[in-house]
């Protein structure tokens, strides 16, 4: 494990353009559970996975109404960057990251102090609440506190719609801006880190078949191994928040 940690951490002090990726394994140490592992959160309740499909959320106020005492009860609300977030700040602060695309809906890199015009959040953010018809957008707090005063499915102050966080739910559109910026960092950066994903949902995912193509080397740092191991110069199998730490400490900042 030492020498690849080395191994990585010449790579990163050699790159000029480096890209991350990262999925919800970056933040299971900070209490997050993942959805479909061992201790996801659908694995464990099945029925909460029904309302992360626009349809039935749209068309079910029960299941509203549930997914409003989900969010509620998040363990994410409370939940603070760890060491691996941080790693990822200290990367940009040496001036190579260009672009970090995010896979989470947590907040937590902004939170640690990355740059936000930095984050493409291919997902959306749980931060927020969104109207489904016009659009308007409130802080999440804002509106859990309109549960917490008795609104069990609490409409848009504006027009009367349907509030939902503003992530992007099973059968709503991806934002193509974001899908073009992701595009645009893989195929520009010499070297691609990925970082807590399976590399199984796409179309996100292709970001890493895309650097490699355009020759950037691969990174991944991951629990287990991922669909993509083949197509890396470098695969660390371990604790992200104990691994990122130990790959960025050292690298000098990009003359």
């Amino acid at each position: 494990m030492d020498a690849l940690i080395a191994d990585v951490r010449s790579r990163l002090a050699v790159a000029e353009r480096v890209v991350v990726l990262t999925g919800a394994g970056i933040s299971t140490d900070s209490g997050i559970p993942d959805f479909r592992g061992p201790q996801g959160m659908w694995t464990k309740d099945p029925a909460a996975e029904k309302a992360s499909h626009i349809d039935h959320y749209r068309s079910d106020p029960d299941v509203r109404r549930r997914a409003w005492k989900l969010r509620a009860a998040s363990l994410a609300r409370a939940a603070a960057p760890n060491a691996g977030h941080r790693a990822l700040v200290d990367l940009e602060r040496s001036g190579r990251l260009t672009c970090l695309i995010t896979q989470n809906i947590d907040g937590l890199h902004q939170a640690a102090g990355s740059d936000p015009d930095l984050v493409v959040e291919v997902h959306g953010t749980m931060r927020e609440a969104a109207c489904l018809s016009c659009g308007d957008r409130m802080p999440m707090e804002a509106a859990l506190e309109r549960v917490a005063q008795g609104e069990d499915d609490p409409p848009c102050l504006r027009c009367g719609g349907i509030l939902k966080s503003a992530t992007i739910s099973f059968g709503q559109p991806l934002v193509p801006d974001d899908l073009d910026r992701a595009d645009a960092a893989a195929r520009s950066c010499d070297l691609l880190l990925a970082v807590g994903s399976t590399l199984s949902v796409y179309p996100i995912a292709a970001a890493v078949p895309l650097a490699a193509s355009s020759g950037a080397e691969v990174v991944i740092v991951n629990g287990s191994p991922t669909e993509m191991d083949a197509l890396a110069q470098v695969v660390l199998l371990g604790s992200i928040s104990e691994v990122l730490p130990a790959i960025v400490a050292g690298i000098p900042p990009l003359s």
